[in-house]
């Protein structure tokens, strides 16, 4: 089975390490053995880490990834038990057993969701399923969405000449290597999945960058980039 999926992920640091802005935004393609992408489609995000309307643009990015693609279902990264969003309803939603405050957020939402995955099911006959963290291609997407988003963090910081801290997606490790990034999977059940971004613009010989244990978020990782000068390039 060929699986679109997307997510958002990694975010900009203040100086107490709290999340401040989600920075990439993914749709991949999956197949067996769902290890790896087989193709990509990402964009800068930006926005606040409060921002609910990033799951619509993750939809829209699985429609424009069936444009080029052919794939089966699409995972999205809203954990509804794996219903199939072209045909939920309001009515559904405020029945389910969610916390007030996801219902508050996803009622006001789900209407430009729905409306994509009804044209994606009527375009491609192919479900969109609300699967969220339980599906392997939604984490394959988070830990992708996560090495461009180093990316677009090292990009900004040769550009502004201005260090950041990067917070990792949970229970992932960084990596970099001639010509990319690779994001890999920490935890005992997912040693095999990795996310990778590759680097058209050799952005990589422009900073250096670390990694290190978030402090104030168990289970997460960071990377500290930093701008080289033009003698260390």
């Amino acid at each position: 089975m060929r699986i679109v999926s997307a997510d958002s992920g990694a975010a900009i640091l203040n100086d107490r390490f709290d999340p401040i802005r989600v920075v990439a935004t993914v749709a991949v393609l999956v197949e067996p053995p769902y290890r790896h992408p087989l193709h990509a489609i990402a964009e800068p995000a930006l926005q606040p880490v409060q921002e609910r309307t990033l799951i619509v643009r993750e939809v829209e990015l699985c429609r424009m990834m069936l444009e080029e693609v052919k794939a089966d279902e699409v995972h999205v990264d809203i954990t509804l038990g794996g219903r199939l969003l072209e045909e939920m309803t309001l009515y559904e939603l405020m029945e389910m057993r969610i916390s007030r405050t996801a219902k508050q957020e996803l009622r006001r939402i789900m209407p430009d969701i729905r409306r994509i995955a009804e044209d994606i099911h009527r375009s491609h006959g192919v479900n969109v399923l609300a699967i969220g963290k339980e599906s392997i291609p939604v984490r394959v997407a988070e830990l992708t969405a996560g090495a461009y988003a180093f990316l677009y963090a090292a990009e900004q910081t040769a550009r502004n000449g201005v260090g950041v801290k990067l917070g990792l997606p949970r229970s992932c490790t960084l990596s970099t290597y001639t010509g990319g990034v690779q994001l890999r999977s920490l935890l005992s059940t997912e040693h095999e999945l990795a996310g990778t971004a590759p680097d058209a613009g050799g952005i990589l010989t422009k900073i250096s960058w670390k990694e290190g244990l978030n402090p104030k978020a168990q289970g997460f990782r960071l990377a500290i980039i930093s701008p080289r000068s033009r003698e260390e390039r």
